[in-house]
């Protein structure tokens, strides 16, 4: 009992320590002067609750077994059956758009915009084991290619969208020779710090990147050369015309949720094929032992710099749609926390699972949009799921099955 009261004091005084500078203390402007004000209900409310939780918590395992139920595992099925749920789950997502509000097909957009990004770092984190906590500067690497040759030699969505998914790859090769020696931790810190440096950049480079304001008016990606829009550029037909159709701008916010569905299903094969293919298992034997995968005779640099080029190349490509969505691009839009969210998504969903890193990426992208009264304090209850995620299941929410042999004693 002792040992659980210790337990609650300290979860008690942590929580206090937390709560105080988010709930407690307010900033409130009053004429030309800033105040704070103070309201502890909340505070002592949410340290009483811990308290409580903590001091019984041990108690309630105990007595009810709760401690030894099994979580439920996800059904095995043959790469034959996941092809057709797949098939199936693509079909209905094609048609779903259709029948469905304006709101809900640009949330799906969105959502199938980070289901590109979960794929790609899937690849460096998942699939290789590199900690890379700087991937929004792939992803903004993607976004200003797009935005640049737009702005500046006028290229399309279509023409720059290869040579956007090269320059993100570009950048992910050259990043790799610095972190060939580092690992973990120290991994973590270079690529954070690439990812800053990328920001950067892209502000103070005010006259070729409109620094802080960014890039506007990208336009949207044509439907083979005609546009999607309610007038055309002089001499041009747009696509409605064409079709004998009456504008609506819901078709555009369908046609672009289309356009994500097709880059989020060919990263999705890609890197389902990618590792089934050697550079795939020379990634996992890099994961699970350097050491030994160089004994093997595989070269580490070779498998690191595949793993960033590949997983860049996929932001990459996530990036210039991302450009083409929003209209706009300015550097407040690759900070890291983007990272964070992109990494939160590999870790909830298992890493190296694909089918988990997509339903991650749909439950961390809409949960946000329907809760929008919580909006204030969504980052706080983002943060207190991932740490009962770490709790419950630390190996994700739809863990990889990895082959293993074991030799009875």
């Amino acid at each position: 009992m002792m040992s659980n009261l210790k337990n609650a004091i300290f979860a008690t005084a942590v929580t206090a320590i937390l709560a105080v500078p988010i709930f407690g203390l307010n900033l409130v402007r009053q004429g030309m002067n800033t105040v704070i004000e103070t309201d502890w209900t909340v505070v002592m409310w949410g340290c009483l609750a811990v308290f409580l939780a903590q001091l019984v918590r041990p108690l309630i395992f105990k007595k009810t077994g709760l401690s030894n139920v099994k979580l439920p595992q996800w059904p095995t099925f043959s790469p034959k059956t996941i092809n057709f749920i797949i098939l199936f789950v693509v079909i209905g997502a094609a048609i779903w758009p259709f029948f469905s509000g304006r709101t809900a097909v640009d949330i799906a957009t969105l959502v199938l915009i980070y289901v590109m990004l979960g794929l790609g770092l899937n690849i460096v984190v998942g699939f290789a084991g590199l900690l890379d906590l700087g991937f929004v500067g792939f992803y903004a690497v993607g976004a200003y290619t797009y935005a640049l040759l737009f702005h500046w030699a006028g290229w399309g969505f279509w023409e720059a969208l290869p040579l956007a998914g090269a320059m993100a790859a570009l950048f992910g090769f050259l990043l790799g020779f610095p972190v060939l020696r580092l690992r973990g931790d120290y991994l973590a810190i270079v690529t954070l710090g690439f990812g800053e440096i990328i920001r950067l950049l892209l502000i103070n480079l005010t006259e070729w990147t409109g620094g802080p304001d960014g890039i506007s008016g990208i336009p949207k990606p044509s439907v083979f050369g005609y546009t999607m829009s309610r007038r055309a550029p002089e001499g041009e037909q747009t696509f409605h015309q064409l079709m004998g159709w009456k504008f609506d701008s819901v078709d555009v916010v369908i046609y672009l949720y289309l356009m994500a569905l097709a880059l989020a299903v060919i990263t999705l094969l890609l890197s389902n094929r990618l590792v089934r293919m050697p550079i795939g298992r020379a990634w996992e034997a890099l994961r699970e032992d350097e050491i030994a995968c160089r004994s093997l005779g595989l070269n580490p640099t070779n498998v690191k710099l595949s793993a960033f080029t590949l997983g860049a190349m996929c932001a990459g490509f996530g990036g210039a749609f991302f450009a083409a969505r929003q209209g706009l691009v300015n550097p407040e839009s690759f900070t890291f926390i983007e990272s964070a969210l992109i990494l939160a998504i590999v870790v909830l969903g298992g890493m190296g699972s694909q089918i988990g890193v997509i339903f991650a990426a749909v439950l961390l992208t809409t949960l946000p949009e329907l809760a929008r009264s919580f909006a204030e304090y969504r980052m706080l209850i983002f943060g207190l799921v991932m740490v009962l995620m770490m709790m419950w299941r630390p190996q994700g929410l739809l863990p990889v099955k990895r082959p293993n042999v074991e030799i009875p004693a």
